[in-house]
């Protein structure tokens, strides 16, 4: 699949709606698919006042918002991604649920349609391999918030085709996306880094060497991090990044990559961060 005109997305949680908002404005037809219709209410709500935000602004005009909002659709029923040139999967960071999404896509999708992933650390060719067609998996990557953030980190799995690659770099560019090309590691290249250094600020925290706030301010003033370590990871979700912490360590097999015991006792007590409204700090 060369041409890609229409997009589909599975997820309307915090990256799919970024990526489906993007594609949009991109002039990509977008099918934004979720089996909660509560999700995808808030994803269809959140995404017009984004547009309503950036014409108040003045950062476009409305016939921008309004092309915007009419090249989304919104479903419960993953069978309507079935004409969909390119899917981009964007559910949680769960193997066993990307395996089930991508066996379904499969089933389903057009036998030249192009199956991506949102994920930051399974394996692209491990999620490839429960599907029929291989070669046309990738990874797509997309960075938090996805309007905002100018990077897709590109994963090509073993049978991954020049072709396929080719393809999802192209879209990424064309959403105004910088795209790195990265090979199927456990952690791929930005959460090999990222995550390793949030684990340790935690580790940091977790040993008594000084506060959470002592620790970002650290950061932020002595390494010039806009947002610190701590601030982040709870950005992000500690699910999410134990989750991630956990593949490094399996797939890798270094006990550096071992998930620190404060940062599972958070997750265990229901502290997640910004979206349970408590992690390393509080918020209202």
């Amino acid at each position: 699949m060369s041409h890609i005109e229409k997009v589909g997305i599975v997820g309307a949680g915090q990256m799919g709606r970024g990526i489906a908002q993007v594609a949009a404005m991109s002039g990509y037809q977008v099918q934004l698919s979720d089996i909660s219709e509560e999700a995808l209410g808030f994803a269809q709500s959140f995404i017009q006042k984004q547009m309503d935000k950036g014409v108040a602004k003045e950062k476009w005009d409305q016939s921008k918002a309004d092309l915007t909002m009419s090249n989304l659709s919104f479903s419960t029923e993953m069978n309507d991604l079935a004409q969909c040139d390119l899917i981009i999967e964007a559910a949680t960071e769960n193997k066993k649920i990307k395996f089930e999404i991508f066996k379904r896509l499969d089933e389903i999708a057009k036998t030249n349609a192009i199956l991506a992933t949102n994920t930051s650390s399974i394996s692209i060719t491990e999620i490839a391999a429960v599907t029929s067609r291989p070669g046309l998996v990738a990874g797509m990557h997309f960075m938090n918030p996805v309007p905002v953030m100018k990077l897709v980190e590109g994963i090509r799995g073993l049978e991954t085709t020049d072709e396929t690659f080719t393809a999802v770099e192209k879209v990424a560019v064309d959403m105004g996306k910088t795209f790195i090309k990265v090979n199927d590691l456990a952690g791929f290249a930005i959460n090999r880094i990222l995550m390793p250094m949030i684990n340790e600020a935690v580790y940091t925290l977790f040993e008594g060497v000084a506060s959470a706030e002592d620790i970002d301010t650290g950061m932020k003033l002595g390494c010039n991090q806009p947002m610190g370590p701590l601030e982040l990871a709870d950005f992000i979700g500690l699910d999410t990044c134990l989750a991630i912490m956990e593949v490094l360590h399996e797939g890798l097999g270094d006990s550096k990559y071992r998930p620190c015991p404060l940062l599972r006792n958070y997750v265990l007590a229901g502290r997640l961060g910004r979206k349970s409204g408590r992690g390393f700090y509080e918020y209202q």
